[in-house]
């Protein structure tokens, strides 16, 4: 099922797509006036999105000199070529350790490579312990959102899924009282947890050690009380130098959500006493994506889901129709490179307006990565009759100014005179939810040259 028909199904609820896309744009909101307040701002994209540059550029180099560091500190360091290595190499540690039961904090990587249901048919328990992740679990879903996992839920969703799964009191959703429980409940899990698995935010290469970021502490909650600690990275994570992380930690947290911060920035850069750590990378398509010249800069994304949070499509249609790990804008550049058929229609899924481009704090050129992709699929996939048919007509009426004058004229004509079920029927996709805009007696061109005249 495609990107629309997948839409298609969120927006039967109305009321609730309007809720999601007022919230999101309530962050989008947020950052903005958290970005404001930063003097310099657009020098630190600059500077966020050079060093990135300058990473991809030297990967093999930062990633053994990473390695390296990250050895001489106590970390045992594997390397997995595609999601399946990944998870192989996690149940081996594992079962290294005969653990059962496993506490997780958010990771995308861990998303994208399957890892939950993988360890689960083993018989091994994965509890995700960020709040919103945890949310979506019981509720077996995916994540739709890369920062707000849960965004598409109300908090009066989340009481009956509560009420089900841990027992909870009816509270009409009362935020203070759910919290409350779910501390409870991850308490005990964090406390009988055999291993803790975390994503990594930043990998400072000089250092050897990853950077966690997080807003409730659940990282660090579990890797402080497990014996062994996993961190679960993609290569492009790796940044050069530790002193760079002042650079993407103000862009992090006021992209995703406002923030000045995240609450808390872990640094783990070796094993307690007694205990383990583990460092998996993982490339996953990744060196692939690399090889691609137009479409290598979407290995600069930092995962802040700013684009998300401002793309007027992903606001409307949600994130689980998008049927990508990664959503939005970003997933929309990203996916076509793992599956280029079935994620086909996620570049089109965009008006092009640029604002993801606009907030992507390593400024990366997501739109015009979208209309490169769109060229790439029409070339390589084939596209239906009606959608070329109207495209090849669309082109040459474009491409002569008379026909497009006659053209206009006619359109305008029967928009205003022709009976109304002419205009709203099954070939009017626009035209079963909203009337088309009043229809004006000249075009842009014609009001222009009549009011230069006048003038």
């Amino acid at each position: 099922m495609n990107h629309a028909k997948k839409a298609e199904i969120f927006n039967k609820d109305e009321a609730k797509v309007n809720w999601h896309d007022k919230a999101l744009w309530y962050v989008r909101e947020k950052r903005d006036n958290s970005a404001h307040k930063v003097q310099g701002w657009e020098y630190l994209r600059e500077l966020g999105s050079a060093i990135k540059a300058n990473v991809l550029s030297n990967l093999d180099e930062y990633l053994i000199q990473f390695e390296t560091n990250a050895q001489k500190n106590g970390i045992k360091v594997h390397w997995a070529s595609n999601a399946e290595e990944h998870n192989n190499i996690i149940n081996s540690i594992l079962e290294k350790h005969n653990a059962k039961k496993v506490v997780k904090s958010k990771s995308m990587l861990t998303e994208e490579c399957h890892l939950n249901p993988f360890l689960e048919k083993k018989g091994i328990e994965v509890i995700d312990t960020d709040l919103g992740e945890r949310i979506v679990q019981l509720a077996k879903e995916p994540p739709s959102h890369i920062v707000l996992p849960a965004i598409h839920k109300k908090k009066e969703e989340v009481d009956v899924l509560f009420q089900e799964h841990l027992g909870t009191k009816p509270s009409q959703g009362n935020p203070e009282y759910l919290v409350s429980e779910a501390r409870k409940h991850l308490r005990n899990k964090f406390l009988n947890a055999d291993v803790a698995i975390t994503g990594v935010n930043f990998a400072p290469a000089d250092t050897g050690g990853v950077v966690v970021c997080t807003n409730e502490g659940n990282a660090d909650m579990g890797v402080h009380l497990a014996k062994v600690h996993i961190a679960c990275m993609g290569i492009e994570k790796i940044i050069p130098k530790e002193k760079h992380l002042g650079v993407f930690l103000r862009l992090l947290a006021r992209s995703a959500t406002g923030q000045p911060i995240t609450t808390y920035s872990s640094h783990f850069n070796k094993p307690d006493e007694g205990k383990e750590m583990h460092i998996v990378i993982v490339d996953n398509g990744r060196t692939e994506q690399l090889g691609r010249e137009d479409f290598r800069a979407s290995l600069h994304c930092i995962r802040c889901g700013a684009c998300m949070n401002t793309c007027p499509i992903y606001r409307r249609s949600g994130g689980h129709s998008y049927d990508y790990a990664i959503p939005g804008p970003i997933g929309s550049i990203l996916s076509p490179g793992k599956d280029l058929k079935k994620h086909s229609s996620l570049p089109f899924a965009s008006t092009l307006c640029g604002s993801c481009s606009n907030v992507c704090p390593v400024k990366i050129n997501i739109h015009e990565q979208l209309y490169k992709w769109r060229q790439v699929i029409v070339k390589e996939q084939k596209q239906p009759i009606v959608k070329k048919s109207v495209l090849k007509i669309a082109g040459v009426v474009l491409s002569k100014p008379k026909l497009y004058g006659f053209a206009g004229k006619s359109a305008r004509f029967v928009l205003k005179h022709a009976p109304r079920f002419m205009i709203y029927n099954k070939l009017n996709a626009w035209g079963k939810a909203r009337d088309l805009p009043e229809v004006k007696n000249e075009n842009f061109d014609e009001w222009y040259k009549k009011r230069n005249k006048n003038g």
